[in-house]
């Protein structure tokens, strides 16, 4: 492509001469510098104009826009719709997780009240939930982004609560679950008591004599099993008890079993609940093969069978009578 300029003064003529790149090019250009200009024209002249409503020019821009701009609105709206139904739906399962939560907590022993906190006045006295309250009703108007924000933020302050909440319940729970392990409430032996736990006629002497412990008439040989779960406090030779083995559960309490043809555990050794750790026999003061075994608080001889009965009863007695000897 050549283009001649031709100067009248001279009578010259220049000839300039491009190829289609060259073409190509400058065509970009112009495109991009028309585009640039627009946009220039378009934000300081047209915007300008409808911010201050320039007579002629603000009518023909709003008239361009006023469909972009209601439909903007209109989607902005119904997605606000959208995430205000999401966040009532939040609320109901937040309201259903609070009102379990302090049915599981009373099960606990915990007070959600004493997490939470009651609400307080600028005073800094606690609210009664009876006390007087009041003003004028104004019905809820269409939710708006700040409003949604704010119901946002305090739906996560209620999630943090609750999981607080269940978080001390849990180690709650857990710390009863680990104190219910540790009461000997489990049969040494399987079968009935030949022996209860009070005074009785001494076997051998046959006076009237205290018998500490319940005896388990069996066979030789049979499984004697952790009443519950501990530390073997000592494995040794009695005179009296013959071949016996004591196990530490903890707060003072311990379980003795007595007459043992062998014992299977070291001293030291973490027993389980239902564990095999001896088994019977007719070692030391016997008239025949049978366990003794004795529950023991604070070195105090316990009835065992209270504690054989299981439940809170046993955790119970345990308790008393560790209060009762300190």
């Amino acid at each position: 492509m050549q283009i001649l300029i031709t100067h009248g003064t001279l009578a010259r003529t220049r000839v300039l001469h491009f190829n289609r790149w060259q073409i190509g090019a400058m065509l970009v250009s112009l495109v991009a510098a028309l585009t640039l200009l627009s946009g220039t024209v378009y934000h300081f002249v047209f915007l300008k104009a409808a911010r201050e409503g320039w007579p002629v020019v603000s009518q023909i821009v709003r008239l361009v826009v006023r469909d972009e701009f209601a439909q903007r609105d209109r989607f902005m709206r119904e997605n606000l719709d959208a995430m205000a139904q999401k966040v009532g739906e939040m609320q109901a399962k937040l309201v259903k997780l609070e009102a379990m939560g302090d049915r599981v907590s009373g099960l606990a022993g915990v007070k959600p009240e004493e997490l939470r906190g009651a609400p307080r006045s600028s005073s800094g006295k606690p609210v009664s939930a009876s006390a007087g309250q009041g003003g004028p009703y104004i019905p809820p108007q269409a939710v708006t982004l700040e409003q949604l924000r704010g119901l946002v933020d305090s739906l996560d302050q209620s999630a943090d609560d609750s999981a607080d909440l269940f978080t001390l319940i849990e180690s709650r729970l857990l710390e009863s679950r680990l104190k219910a392990l540790m009461i000997p409430n489990s049969a040494p032996v399987n079968g009935a008591v030949g022996s209860g736990f009070g005074f009785r006629q001494d076997p051998f002497t046959g006076r009237s004599a205290l018998h500490t412990g319940l005896d388990f008439p069996a066979d030789v040989g049979t499984p004697i099993l952790a009443a519950a779960g501990g530390v073997v406090q000592s494995t040794e030779i009695h005179p009296a008890y013959g071949q016996m083995l004591e196990i530490d559960h903890g707060n003072g309490l311990v379980t003795r079993y007595a007459h043992t043809s062998k014992v299977l555990v070291h001293t030291g050794d973490i027993v389980k609940r239902g564990q095999l750790v001896a088994q019977v026999g007719n070692t030391g003061r016997s008239t025949g093969p049978h366990l003794h075994f004795e529950v023991l608080v604070e070195g105090v001889p316990q009835n065992p069978a209270r504690f054989l009965a299981g439940g809170e009863a046993a955790v119970a007695a345990a308790e008393k009578a560790a209060h009762t000897r300190r």
